[in-house]
């Protein structure tokens, strides 16, 4: 399985839109750092995820959700 996830930083605020196949792994790099473009907004909470079969599917997801971002669409995704 392959998970679309949505971060929300505690430190500014700001959404992350990203795809892994381990959530949770996922989650703890973001939060020790070791994630180059979010390692000075941790810490972070996980607002919601979606799963797919495939990388395409999770992949096409993302840009979706990266279009919304700021619009009605993506607060009613994160609420």
């Amino acid at each position: 399985m392959i998970y679309t996830y949505i971060l929300k930083s505690l430190k500014d605020s700001g959404y992350y839109v990203g795809i892994t196949k381990d959530i949770n792994e996922r989650l703890k790099k973001h939060n020790e750092g070791g994630v180059s473009s979010t390692k000075n907004r941790k810490p972070f909470k996980l607002v919601k995820y979606e799963c797919f079969g495939s990388y395409l599917q999770a992949r096409k997801r993302e840009k979706e959700i990266k279009a919304y971002k700021g619009g009605v669409q993506f607060k009613e995704l994160v609420k």
